[in-house]
This record gives structure tokens, sequence and C-alpha cells, in this order.
């Protein structure tokens, strides 16, 4: 999956429609293979990119969890930790 795309599931404040966009924008640009379409495209990517947005958002308010909200910041954090352990130098 492309690395740019986030989990946006079970976070606490909730994934903002501006995140949910940002993730359907890389979706549609991976599998498109364009990181910005013709302009004969432009409609159909635009689209493609609003309808995914919008049945992204529906899945992420459907979703359960048993487990407890995670926080953004400890996750990034975590993230940063294990970015920096992965790539230290030897």
């Amino acid at each position: 999956m492309c690395r740019n795309i986030h989990t946006l599931h079970n976070f606490e404040p909730a994934a903002t429609d501006d995140e949910v966009h940002a993730a359907a924008l890389q979706y549609v640009r991976k599998i498109s293979g364009a990181t910005r379409p013709s302009k004969a495209n432009a409609e159909a990517f635009d689209r493609a990119v609003a309808e995914i947005a919008h049945i992204s958002r529906h899945l992420l308010e459907d979703l359960v969890s048993a487990a407890p909200p995670k926080n953004r910041d400890i996750e990034a954090e975590k993230a940063k930790a294990r970015s920096a352990k992965r790539f230290a130098a030897a």
C-alpha cells in the first residue's frame, strides 16, 4: 500500500475530512499512475477522489473497535522513533 496513506480509524479526535480526502487522493494517484491527470482525465480523476473520500468517510463512521482510541501525538512519536531506528547510521 502507498506509504503516504495513513491509518485513519480509531483515533481521537476522529479523522478530518481533509485527512480522508488526502488519503483518497493518494489512492487515486497510486492506482492511476498519475500525480496530475491530463485535461482529458481530470474530471474522472476528481470524481474518483470525491467518491472514494465519500465512501471512506462512511467506512470510518461504521467501523467499531473494542480498543481504546489512539492518540495522534503519541502515535506520531512512535513513528518517528521507528524511523530513526530504521534509518540510523550503523
